[in-house]
C-alpha cells in the first residue's frame, strides 16, 4: 500500500481518469498562484507535466492555469487543508484536501471519520516524514534505481505501486531538482509531488482479514470525497 493509499480493483478504473483530471485541475489551479508560466514556476511545471502524461485536454489545462493565476473570468481560490486521525484499528492517516469551502469540507470529514478517529493538528503528523515523492519508470533497459537515486540526489528509493515503477524519496526542497535529474539516469518521471511517508508503518499481517477490510473500506470512503487530493496511511506493503 505504501505511503500513499490508492484504491484497488478494476471496477474503479472507468471512473479513475475523470477523478484524476479533477484532482490535477485543482493542483494546477493552486500552483498557478505562483505564476502562470511553468518555465518560471517549478511547482506548476511538475503538475503540468503530470497532466500532459495523463492526456488532459489542452483547453482544460489552460483554463485551470487561468483560474489559479487570476487571469480567467472564473478565477477560484482553493485552500489546502490537512486532516489527521486514525482509521479503524489505530492505523494513522493524513488526508490532504483542496477545497474552496472549508465550512463544507470540515463537517464532511468529521462524518467520514466516525468509523475511525479524527485528531487535532499534529496528532499523527509526528509519525510521518514530509517528503518529495517521485514515481518513475525505466526509460532504458537495465536502468539501475540505486545508481539513479545516488546520482540524482534522492534520499532513498523502493519499488513503486505499479509493476516496473520505482518510488524515489527526496527532501521536500529537492523535489524539482531530482525530477529534472532522473531522466539523465535512464528514468521517466510519471508523477512528482510532496507527501507524507510513515515512520513506523503497521504491518498488515498484524491485522485480520476482516480488520484489513474495515481499514480499506474506511480509506475508500475518504478517498471518494471530492475535496480529497491524497490519502497517506501508516500501513506497510
Amino acid at each position: 500500500m505504501g505511503a500513499q493509499w490508492k484504491a484497488k480493483g478494476k471496477a474503479l478504473v472507468a471512473d479513475a481518469k475523470g477523478k484524476l483530471f479533477g484532482k490535477l485541475v485543482k493542483e494546477i489551479t493552486v500552483a498557478a498562484r505562483g505564476g502562470a508560466d511553468p518555465a518560471s514556476n517549478a511547482r506548476l511545471r511538475l503538475v503540468v507535466e503530470q497532466a500532459r502524461k495523463a492526456s488532459m485536454p489542452k483547453d482544460t489545462l489552460e483554463r485551470a492555469i487561468k483560474k489559479g493565476s487570476g487571469t480567467g473570468a472564473d478565477a477560484v481560490n482553493y485552500e489546502r487543508v490537512i486532516y489527521e486521525g486514525f482509521a479503524p484499528h489505530q492505523v494513522a492517516v493524513m488526508v490532504e484536501c483542496l477545497t474552496d469551502n472549508v465550512n463544507r469540507t470540515a463537517p464532511e470529514m468529521r462524518v467520514l471519520f466516525r468509523k475511525g478517529q479524527l485528531g487535532t493538528s499534529g496528532s499523527v503528523a509526528w509519525d510521518f516524514n514530509h517528503v518529495g515523492m517521485i514515481e518513475a519508470e525505466p526509460a532504458t533497459p537495465g536502468a539501475d534505481p540505486e545508481l539513479a537515486a545516488i546520482e540524482a540526489g534522492a534520499q532513498d528509493f523502493e519499488a513503486g505501486d505499479e509493476e516496473g515503477t520505482t518510488m524515489f524519496w527526496t527532501d521536500p526542497t529537492d523535489l524539482d531538482l531530482v525530477s529534472r535529474a532522473l531522466p539523465a539516469q535512464g528514468f521517466t518521471v510519471l508523477t512528482a509531488k510532496l507527501g507524507y511517508k510513515p515512520k513506523n508503518p503497521v504491518n498488515p499481517a498484524n491485522l485480520t482479514a476482516e480488520q484489513l477490510e474495515e481499514v480499506e473500506s474506511f480509506l475508500a470512503a475518504i478517498d471518494a470525497n471530492d475535496d480529497v487530493q491524497n490519502v497517506f496511511v501508516s500501513l506497510a506493503g
